[in-house]
């Protein structure tokens, strides 16, 4: 870890960065769905879907940098490389193997889903972390935590879903 203004004890500053570690591998594999959605994407919804998924990209692109970051500023190292995302990422492979655009939406959809999922699930221990670690008053707003809760709107009201209910 290296030397940081964070008064967090440097125990809770490791375990915060390996959380936001895992997290920022999940979102690195996602943006690369993302990618491959908008590459591969054919038919007559081709440019509405093609727009679509280069906007969902973007999103993702800012979890990628708020995460990264996070990690940085709790003394980490962000470990965004494709070999440390190949280990540690927790997604499933994308599942789109054809080019129609329902299959993508489906593939891409699921995997929001699941990103969702892991990030709600990441924001119960970092509340335990801090509150094993820092007394109760000052707990009213945890960047770390805030962050992860601070992209899980856009998630869970992600723009794929629509699609798939007509």
């Amino acid at each position: 870890m290296y030397p940081t203004k964070n008064d967090l004890p440097e125990t809770a500053r490791t375990k915060l960065v390996e959380l936001c570690n895992a997290r920022l591998a999940d979102a690195i594999d996602l943006q690369t769905q993302c990618k491959q959605a908008h590459w591969n994407v054919k038919g007559p919804s081709f440019i509405a879907l093609h727009e679509l998924f280069d906007k969902v990209t973007e999103d993702v692109e800012d979890y990628v940098d708020l995460i990264a970051e996070r990690a940085v500023q709790l003394g980490g190292v962000a470990e965004g490389t494709a070999r440390s995302i190949v280990k540690r990422s927790s997604l499933s492979e994308y599942s789109a193997k054809g080019s129609g655009g329902r299959d993508h939406v489906e593939a891409l959809s699921s995997a929001l889903a699941a990103f969702g999922k892991l990030a709600r699930h990441a924001i119960n221990p970092i509340g335990q972390t801090m509150r094993r670690t820092v007394q109760a008053t000052r707990w009213s707003s945890p960047a770390s935590h805030a962050g992860c809760a601070s992209f899980l709107p856009s998630l869970d009201s992600s723009r794929l879903s629509p699609p798939l209910r007509g």
